[in-house]
């Protein structure tokens, strides 16, 4: 079973592969994927931060 950080680290390193490949596409597709990778950087930093008790 994987550890929570290492579970934020793989959303958060899909999040930037994503991103980049977003930038590499550009125009509005691109901006999607980008906005989309972004938005798993971030819930994965969230997610390493949530304490792990709850």
């Amino acid at each position: 079973m994987m550890n929570m950080m290492n579970t934020s680290k793989v959303v958060i390193a899909l999040g930037s592969i994503v991103s980049g490949v977003g930038k590499k596409l550009g125009g509005k597709l691109g901006a999607g994927l980008v906005g989309f990778g972004l938005a798993h950087i971030v819930l994965g930093m969230l997610d390493k931060a949530r304490s792990p008790w709850r």
